[in-house]
């Protein structure tokens, strides 16, 4: 599925392209399933605005699943018939995963979980890979409190599991009881944002300190009320920094500020082997049933890719989108 165009409005668009060919360091692989991220639909909306957007037609789709076809030159560890996940395109001159067949980096993907399905895995590649990386930037411990905005979200919710597993003490921010169900049902406290304010739940789980470590996946204008919520010399981790904000609050409390853009590897092809060393470790965390990815109940074929983005930007999805090929 192509888009010819750019924009909110732009449709993807059927066409038969010929099936990509195997290079040295790559696999190609038959795609099952591919999920939707925010990023998706950012570039889908904003297209050449965003560095990252690949030229017109283009295919879109970072994260898979799949069953590997070809194996290229200097390519170990894997071999044709394996079942693989990764997120390895649909940036830049990178081919994305809405089509059946897909050429990856070799360093980018690993083995897929065993105890997931095809439409499970898909949805782990790059929150998987976002959460593990800011957590491990904030230097997130056992018995540290740790704060983690939109624990029902995409990232939010792995990043709650992953805290957890660390055996840090997790609290979570959402609304609604769908949301908060989700982040107790994760060993973590829920907190409603609506009707909870940050002095208070500072106060309830911090005993007014703050958190150790904010992981916040909301970002802009909701960072300052991270800053406010952190201990002193705590760290903050964002995925969402696209914005102006004052930083004198963090700067009178000694914060660390971690930005987190896990796009950086595939862009620049620097340190593309890290992340398929995460979602090797992902997958065993997976396996032995520590972590577990959130999905939408709904569910979309390729063709009605235009559908699951749309699903994703209503806001109304509880978990990870996904899409069947």
């Amino acid at each position: 599925m192509t888009l010819t165009s750019y924009g909110a409005d732009a449709a993807f668009v059927e066409a038969e392209l010929p099936r990509p060919l195997v290079t040295p360091g790559h696999v190609v692989l038959r795609v099952k399933a591919t999920s939707v991220n925010t990023i998706d639909t950012m570039i889908k909306g904003a297209g050449k605005d965003l560095p990252l957007s690949p030229d017109l037609p283009a295919v879109l789709g970072m994260d898979f699943a799949g069953v590997i076809e070809e194996v290229g030159e200097g390519v170990t560890g894997f071999a044709v018939g394996d079942e693989v996940y990764g997120c390895a395109g649909g940036l830049a001159d990178l081919q994305g995963a809405l089509a059946e067949f897909m050429r990856a980096d070799a360093r980018l993907i690993a083995h897929k979980p065993k105890t997931l399905s095809m439409r499970e895995a898909a949805a782990l590649p790059l929150v998987g890979i976002t959460a593990w990386e800011g957590l491990q930037r904030a230097g997130v411990s056992e018995d540290q409190k740790v704060l983690v905005q939109g624990g029902a979200g995409g990232v939010g919710h792995l990043a709650v599991q992953l805290a957890r597993h660390l055996g840090a003490d997790v609290s979570a921010t959402g609304t609604g009881d769908d949301q908060l169900s989700v982040i107790g049902g994760y060993g973590a406290w829920p907190i409603d944002f609506m009707d909870e304010k940050i002095e208070d739940y500072v106060a309830n789980h911090t005993h007014g300190k703050g958190f150790d470590a904010v992981f916040d996946t909301v970002g802009g204008a909701n960072l300052t009320n991270s800053f406010a919520a952190t201990a002193l010399n705590g760290h903050v981790v964002t995925t969402v920094a696209l914005s102006e904000i004052d930083l004198s609050p963090a700067h009178f409390n000694g914060l660390s500020l971690h930005i987190v853009f896990m796009l950086l590897p595939m862009l620049h092809d620097v340190n593309r082997e890290v992340h398929g060393d995460i979602l090797g470790k992902l997958a065993k965390l997976v396996d032995a049933g520590t972590v577990k990815p959130l999905l939408d109940d709904a569910t979309f074929t390729l063709a009605e890719v235009g559908d699951a983005y749309a699903r994703l930007q209503s806001g109304k999805a509880l978990g990870k989108v996904v899409i069947e090929v």
